[in-house]
């Protein structure tokens, strides 16, 4: 379940009652909510106009095609990036919305480990005054050629591994390339855009096979 969903949202709200009856002062608890949703609210706002690394790989399609070089934030987690609350997505925020760095698309996540990659912005990427922090890490990637296949539909561990199936099958029947690289999954769209609009690809990167 992808954080920040509305079904995370809700379970926060009914824990309510469970954090006052644990100590937890009913207060703070709300101020906590308050501060998620509206740093999720303006990661939200962010994301419906930003400016994207590289094209899309349309929903259904197979294709092979090349992202440019690029300059990146990454952080990663010691979970599975598919385990409840790995933090990825806000410790990227935080730092964007701490340096003025422009939120863009898409967001990249390795599964196992659990790791998230943004991508600066063209302006971003050449700051002289950008560090990096405990949390996250930068640099620069070359030009990559990936597999790819485009999916519609939640962020779910069982969308990414049925999607990732079709990508690999398809990749073995091909004699011109061949995997180089671990799978990783491509995220296009914020959390509150409803599920059926949601587009997303998983990638394998891949090398000649002479």
């Amino acid at each position: 379940m992808t954080k920040g969903s509305p079904a995370v949202v809700a379970r926060s709200v009914t824990g309510f009652g469970d954090w006052n009856r644990g100590g937890r002062p009913f207060n703070d608890l709300m101020k906590m909510f308050l501060w998620v949703a509206l740093a999720l609210a303006v990661a939200s706002a962010r994301l419906s106009a930003v400016s994207e690394a590289y094209p899309r790989t349309a929903p259904g399609d197979l294709e092979l095609k090349t992202l440019p070089a690029a300059r990146w934030m990454r952080t990663e987690s010691s979970t599975d990036y598919f385990a409840a609350d790995n933090g990825l997505f806000m410790k990227l925020f935080r730092y964007i919305d701490s340096n003025k760095i422009p939120m863009t698309a898409p967001v990249e996540a390795g599964i196992k480990p659990g790791t998230m990659v943004f991508y600066m912005d063209d302006a971003s990427a050449k700051r002289a005054d950008l560090a990096e922090t405990p949390l996250v890490k930068l640099s620069s990637v070359p030009e990559r050629r990936v597999a790819a296949i485009g999916i519609r539909g939640s962020y779910s561990r069982e969308n990414y591994e049925e999607a990732l199936t079709e990508l690999k099958a398809w990749l073995a029947k091909r004699t011109d390339v061949k995997a180089a690289g671990e799978p990783y999954a491509v995220y296009w769209n914020s959390p509150f855009v409803p599920f059926f609009l949601k587009q997303s690809e998983v990638h394998i990167p891949v090398a000649p096979t002479k």
